[in-house]
């Protein structure tokens, strides 16, 4: 082929490779940067949108996390609660029981016990997290469930289900606040006879070695020990719930860290690929200058002629 001084076939021809290293130089440059080989979606369009969909899924599961673990805080505060008022309630019961003993000062008793059921009630106004407090409330209230989300899950069609777990506040509540008749396990009033009493209000102070007295006794340390069971159920309710939320926490973390794997394989760069890759490149475009350089040389070789 002749040489021309209009086409320079190998001056273009070099230029050409010269601009094609260049840019997927650009390219490999990009991923090192970024560390990823899917950025946005002109890299590769669908998994741009899987990746794009599964930190968005990644975000509300890491919402859902957050959320169960305030309702496992609350549900340790309302277990913590139960089980400081059953040991207070049995200190209740053990005087009650030393109050049947004849000729024993009652009104000393009965201010020792005043105190236990002031402690009782401080207990469990204080068992309260985040505003929520699930050992008190009113029984009238619409309201008389708690229901926290427990898992996020996106189906095949794309379409989005919430999981949730419900604590059914009827079985752990210790007083009862709507007025009239109580149902708290502490404020269900009981009747024996002429009197009246709760395992929070009780008073043996003017009660005698009487039969009938004792028996009355008797019949409150029996509301107290029934208290103490319901108290215990209360309290394993509480537990297994507290259980299954930790399951659902731990279930989301495991999660989130699955998608993290998956997203990497999809999007992520391999550094020592493309860090490799780089090298070569670069060698190509030092190459390609030079073969650009040499091609453009030839006009100046055909200008000698003339000389």
């Amino acid at each position: 082929m002749g040489s021309s001084i209009n086409t320079n076939i190998a001056a273009m021809t070099a230029l050409q490779a010269l601009n094609q290293t260049n840019k997927e130089t650009l390219i490999t440059q990009n991923r090192v940067s970024t560390g990823y080989r899917v950025n946005n979606a002109s890299d590769n369009a669908a998994y741009w949108s899987i990746a794009t969909t599964m930190r968005a899924d990644k975000s509300s599961i890491s919402t859902v996390a957050d959320a169960l673990g305030l309702g496992s805080a609350t549900a340790e505060i309302a277990s913590k609660g139960i089980e400081s008022a059953i040991e207070v309630a049995g200190k209740i019961k053990d005087k009650l029981f030393a109050a049947r003993t004849p000729g024993v000062d009652r009104s000393k008793i009965q201010s020792e016990i005043k105190e236990l059921q002031e402690s009782l009630k401080a207990i469990i106004e204080g068992a309260t997290f985040n505003g929520q407090n699930w050992l008190t409330g009113d029984s009238t209230d619409a309201t008389t469930t708690r229901t926290l989300v427990s898992s996020f899950a996106r189906a095949s069609d794309g379409s989005i289900s919430i999981g949730t777990i419900t604590v059914d506040l009827d079985k752990t509540r210790l007083i009862d606040t709507a007025s009239g008749s109580a149902s708290g396990i502490l404020n269900t009033e009981q009747t024996v006879g002429s009197t009246t009493f709760t395992v929070l209000n009780l008073d043996i102070k003017a009660l005698t070695d009487d039969t009938a007295d004792l028996d009355l006794i008797k019949d409150m340390w029996e509301t107290v020990d029934t208290a103490v069971r319901d108290m215990t159920d209360a309290a394993t309710a509480l537990g297994a719930i507290k259980t299954r939320i930790d399951i659902q926490k731990d279930f989301a973390q495991s999660l989130m860290d699955a998608i993290d794997t998956g997203v990497g394989q999809l999007v992520d760069a391999d550094m020592n690929e493309e860090s490799t890759r780089l090298q070569a490149l670069q060698v190509r475009s030092q190459l390609g200058v030079q073969a650009l350089s040499m091609a453009n040389q030839s006009a100046q070789q055909i200008l000698r002629l003339f000389q």
